[in-house]
């Protein structure tokens, strides 16, 4: 996990229409930066559910919600149709953010080792800099605990 005062690192990747987004083009807002193992899993979805719905309140408090999985664009299309979900998914599938965040990590399944996605949010200020990171998040009261932040 980065650490909390270090300059975010910039990105540039696919959203789930295809079109390209970097960190820089949110420059002026804060951004919560959330990176979540894979679309359409219990705890995935329970967590964009939660930002989906609390997600006016994020606007009006100026910030953007950005998730970052290692899916496709297609799969990300789907499942921002699935849950109606009103903020951008961005598709990582060479790992580019997911490594420059440091939330690729071992793994422990059912006690085979494997690499994975680290469930991790980090709040971005206006200027691009880390003000928090949480590791290792609950999936369901993340959202919440990041509005109540702002």
């Amino acid at each position: 996990m980065l650490e909390i005062g270090t300059k975010a690192p910039d990105f540039e990747l696919p959203d789930q229409n295809g079109q390209m987004h970097t960190l820089k083009e949110y420059r002026g807002k804060k951004v919560v930066l959330y990176f979540y193992p894979k679309d359409n899993t219990a705890g995935c979805t329970k967590q964009a559910c939660g930002f989906g719905e609390l997600y006016p309140h994020f606007e009006e408090k100026g910030a953007a919600v950005i998730g970052i999985s290692k899916d496709s664009v297609a799969s990300h299309k789907k499942f921002e149709a699935k849950y109606n979900l009103p903020f951008t998914l961005l598709s990582d599938t060479e790992l580019t953010a997911i490594q420059a965040y440091d939330v690729w990590k071992e793994k422990n399944m059912y006690g085979k080792k494997t690499m994975g996605v680290v469930r991790t949010t980090y709040l971005i200020d206006e200027e691009g800099m880390i003000v928090k990171a949480f590791g290792k998040v609950k999936a369901v009261d993340n959202p919440q605990q990041m509005l109540e932040l702002l």
